[in-house]
């Protein structure tokens, strides 16, 4: 049986510096309570896997108002005019990817691979200082995996053991996060028994989680 914590004890150990995975798309799917939680600690100096920037004042979005971040990882981030802000100020420093790479970058971090091979970003500013590979006569970019100390991400039915249902498109980035991170915090809509979820639907197995928040219970 997992732990169930605090938002407060959950984000307890996230320091200044870290790297945190956070699972969400624009703030669907992401873990709000936890993400309240780490703002509220006053960390600073982050890198953030995250697909997006969210919206101001919501979701990732919530910790770049705060100057939280010092280096974001994502995918997109033209809803968030925070981000055009702080990088013209030289406050944060932004690693744009293809959001395909993306999601296969993390992937191969947690199947523990070196990488992989995608022909997307050649000959743009995506390949800048990246490795290209000759494979049967055609250049691939080798994206190195990503992986980070920690990952916040949410689910809609949790049991006590820590399986994962998702609800919808609520699932997106947040299974293949849950694989590439050293420590897991799963915030729960509805924590359930075990036996609850029937075992094929399951979608993150409890091996991978760490310690569970109680989103409807305790803080929702």
């Amino acid at each position: 049986m997992k732990t169930i914590v605090s938002t407060a004890e959950a984000v307890a150990a996230i320091g200044d510096g870290a790297r945190v995975m956070i699972g969400g798309f624009m703030g669907c799917g992401s873990p709000h309570l936890v993400i309240e939680a780490l703002v509220a600690t006053g960390v600073r100096d982050l890198t953030v896997i995250s697909n997006d920037a969210g919206l101001p004042d919501f979701g990732v979005g919530r910790l770049l108002r705060t100057k939280a971040i010092r280096t974001l990882i994502a995918t997109h981030v033209g809803l968030n005019p925070e981000v055009a802000t702080q990088m013209a100020t030289g406050e944060l420093e932004l690693q744009l990817m293809p959001q395909g790479t993306f999601v296969e970058a993390i992937r191969a971090g947690g199947a523990g691979l070196g990488g992989v091979l995608t022909r997307t970003g050649l000959g743009t500013l995506v390949a800048e200082g990246k490795q290209i590979v000759s494979v049967d006569g055609q250049d691939f970019l080798l994206e190195r995996p990503l992986r980070a100390e920690v990952a916040l991400i949410t689910g809609h039915t949790v049991d006590t053991n820590g399986n994962v249902w998702y609800k919808g498109t609520t699932r997106n980035f947040n299974n293949v996060m849950a694989t590439a991170a050293d420590f897991v915090i799963v915030e729960a809509d509805h924590v359930v028994e075990i036996g609850t979820i029937p075992p094929e639907d399951v979608v993150t197995p409890g091996v991978l989680i760490d310690v569970i928040v109680d989103g409807e219970r305790g803080e929702r």
